[in-house]
C-alpha cells in the first residue's frame, strides 16, 4: 500500500488487485456466457468511478451501471467505451447529450416512452433502451400486472429500440424467501408474454449482489453485481459460498495526544466524561468527511494493532478517541477508520451495524474532501 503525501492524513486507499480478484469470483460464478453489468453509481460505491471502470475494463466488464446522466457522461469522458445504462432514468429535454454519448437510457413509464420516441423521432435517431418491471418493489418500473396494456405501446415504438428488460429484488441482502420466489415467478410471466409478441430484447436481467451469488435461476442474460464488487457481502452468510476481497480502506493518523485526568468532559455536550486519567488523541476527521455522528460513544479505530473507542461527539471536523490502554501510542501514528490493522480489522458492515445502517451507506458517505488514493491499478 503507498503512502500518503498529500499533507492531511485522512484518505482513503483503492486496492485494484482486490477489485479484480473480486472480478474473477464473479466471473467464475457466473461463468462465460453471461454478462456483468458492473455498478458504478454514486462514484463507484464511494471508490471513484472512472478509476474502478477502467480497472473492471480490463477484468472482463460488459457494461457499466450508473443512477444519472452526470455520473454517465463522467466515465465517457474518462473514455469508457462500453454500453452505460442510465438506471434511474432521463428527461426527454437530456437526449441530446443521451444521444451525443452513446448512452443506454432505463425507461420506467409509459408516458416517458412515448416522449422519448417521439423526441428521437422528431431528431431522427435510433434509440437503444432497457424497460424496467415493477414486480414487487414498488419503486421505478412499468407494473407487470399492467404489461397487457404496456405491451401494446412497446409495439407502436418507432425511434426506441428495446434491448434489455430487467426488474429490481425487493430484497437486497438475501434473496431467499417467498417474495423473492414471487417476484421472479411474475418476471418470468412478464417475459413469457413478451416472448410471445416477438418483442423479448437481446438482455434480461434481475440478479443483483446477493443473486449473483445464490441464485443462478436470476441470471438470465447478465448480472448486476453491485457492493460485491468492492468486497463487502450482502449478508454475512454469504461468506462461505464465495470468497470477496474489501478493496476500501480509510486511515488517518493522530493529530494531538493530551493526558486528561479524571472527570475531564470530552468534545460537546458533556456525553463522554472520563472516569480515570487517561490518554486522548484527536483525529483528523468528522463528519463532515463523512464519518457519521452516529459513531458518537459508540464506534472504534484501531490503534497499534488494537481498538480504541470513539470518545464523546464525533465533531464536524475532529474526532476524539481513548487510547488510555494502548502502549506506546504517539502523535501521528497511524489510524484505521475502516479496514484491517494487522490481526485486528473494522469492517463497513461492523460500523454499520454501530450506525444502525447498511454498509451501502457507510460507503458511499465518505466525502468528496477525503483523497481516493488507487494503487495497484
Amino acid at each position: 500500500m503507498p503512502n500518503n503525501s498529500l499533507g492531511r492524513p485522512t484518505v482513503c486507499f483503492i486496492d485494484h488487485d482486490a477489485l479484480r480478484w473480486n472480478m474473477r469470483q464473479i466471473r467464475a460464478k457466473v461463468g462465460a456466457k453471461i454478462k456483468i453489468l458492473c455498478m458504478v453509481k454514486a462514484n463507484g460505491y464511494g471508490h471513484g468511478a472512472t478509476a474502478v471502470s477502467q480497472t473492471l475494463t480490463g477484468s472482463g466488464a460488459d457494461a457499466f451501471g450508473v443512477a444519472t446522466m452526470e455520473e454517465a457522461v463522467e466515465l465517457r469522458q474518462a473514455g469508457m467505451s462500453a454500453p452505460i445504462i442510465v438506471l434511474a432514468g432521463v428527461f426527454p429535454d437530456q437526449l441530446g447529450e443521451l444521444i451525443s454519448n452513446e448512452l443506454v437510457p432505463v425507461v420506467y413509464d409509459v408516458e416517458i416512452l412515448k416522449q422519448l420516441d417521439a423526441e428521437a423521432q422528431r431528431r431522427q435517431k435510433t434509440l437503444g433502451v432497457h424497460l424496467k418491471i415493477d414486480t414487487g418493489m414498488g419503486r421505478l418500473g412499468v407494473l407487470a400486472a399492467d404489461a397487457k396494456e404496456w405491451i401494446a405501446e412497446l409495439k407502436n415504438l418507432r425511434a426506441l429500440k428495446l434491448e434489455g428488460v430487467f426488474s429490481h429484488f425487493s430484497h437486497a441482502e438475501s434473496v431467499e424467501g417467498d417474495y423473492t420466489r414471487k417476484q421472479l415467478a411474475i418476471f418470468n410471466e412478464v417475459i413469457a408474454q413478451l416472448r410471445a409478441q416477438v418483442l423479448a430484447p437481446p438482455l434480461v436481467h434481475f440478479a443483483n449482489s446477493a443473486a449473483t451469488i445464490t441464485m443462478p435461476a436470476a441470471y438470465f442474460d447478465m448480472v448486476r453485481p453491485g457492493i460485491m464488487l468492492y468486497g463487502v457481502y450482502p449478508s454475512a452468510a454469504m461468506a462461505s459460498q464465495i470468497v470477496l476481497k474489501p478493496v476500501l480502506s480509510w486511515k488517518t493518523k493522530i493529530l494531538q495526544l493530551k493526558k486528561v485526568p479524571s472527570g475531564a468532559s470530552i468534545s460537546y455536550g458533556q456525553t463522554f466524561v472520563t472516569k480515570r486519567e487517561s490518554l486522548i488523541a484527536t483525529l483528523p476527521v468528522g463528519y463532515a468527511d463523512g464519518y457519521s455522528r452516529l459513531l458518537s460513544n459508540r464506534g472504534a479505530v484501531l490503534v497499534g494493532g488494537q481498538r480504541a473507542p470513539i470518545a464523546g461527539r464525533v465533531c464536524m471536523d475532529l474526532t476524539m478517541i481513548d487510547v488510555t490502554d494502548i502502549r506506546n501510542v504517539q502523535q501521528g501514528d497511524e489510524v484505521v477508520l475502516l479496514g484491517r490493522q494487522g490481526p485486528a480489522e473494522i469492517s463497513a458492515d461492523e460500523m454499520a451495524a454501530w450506525t444502525n445502517t447498511i454498509s451501502y451507506e457507510i460507503l458511499t458517505s465518505v466525502g468528496a474532501r477525503v483523497p481516493r488514493i488507487h494503487y495497484n491499478t
